[in-house]
């Protein structure tokens, strides 16, 4: 029997995440319980609803939401935080972070930024911040993620203007080969 790795020798892992296979014919066949969250469909396939924990993939990483969230309320303005994966545009999945701050409500986007590059991985870092003044909840008191707005394209937290390309060089660029 193979042993996959980071779990030889940890049997309170390997436990927990490989479970007892009840539609194998064969003794001692396993199932790994991945986090992922799925259905049959009435055709026989199955439909991927989400996973079970707050765990997603963001270009090829794995990114742990938690951690996000965590690592933002470190800061000392920051009452409230949530992380959500959101594709509002088909293929283009970023990381937007939900904040209510402790105090009026300011545009520190460049300083959660800056707060966060100490803490995550460049990856991890949230490509928006939508201040609020509450995070929206459930009538059990979670978190509504689903509720929570769309960011703005507006990024008045920008300390310069944006400038333009200028129109061209003063001179053409070399053909290849020649310096």
């Amino acid at each position: 029997m193979c042993v996959a790795r980071g779990y030889l020798n940890r049997p309170d892992l390997t436990g927990e995440r490989f479970l007892a296979d009840p539609f194998a014919g064969e003794v001692g066949a396993r199932l790994y319980r991945s986090g992922d969250l799925a259905r049959f469909l009435a055709d026989g396939s199955v439909e991927f609803l989400g996973r079970i924990d707050g765990q997603v993939k963001i270009r090829g990483y794995r990114v742990e939401l938690g951690e996000i969230e965590v690592a933002l309320c470190t800061h000392p303005r920051v009452k409230q935080a949530a992380v959500i994966a959101r594709e509002d545009d088909p293929g283009d999945r970023r990381l937007v972070a939900y904040v209510v701050l402790d105090g009026p409500i300011e545009h520190l986007t460049a300083e959660l930024h800056r707060h966060l590059t100490d803490k995550v991985p460049d990856y991890m870092l949230p490509s928006a911040f939508v201040m609020l003044d509450a995070l929206p909840r459930t009538p059990s008191g979670k978190v509504d993620r689903l509720s929570l707005p769309r960011p703005g394209n507006r990024r008045p937290e920008l300390s310069q203007a944006f400038v333009a390309p200028s129109p061209g060089l003063s001179r053409p660029w070399p053909p290849c080969g020649e310096s």
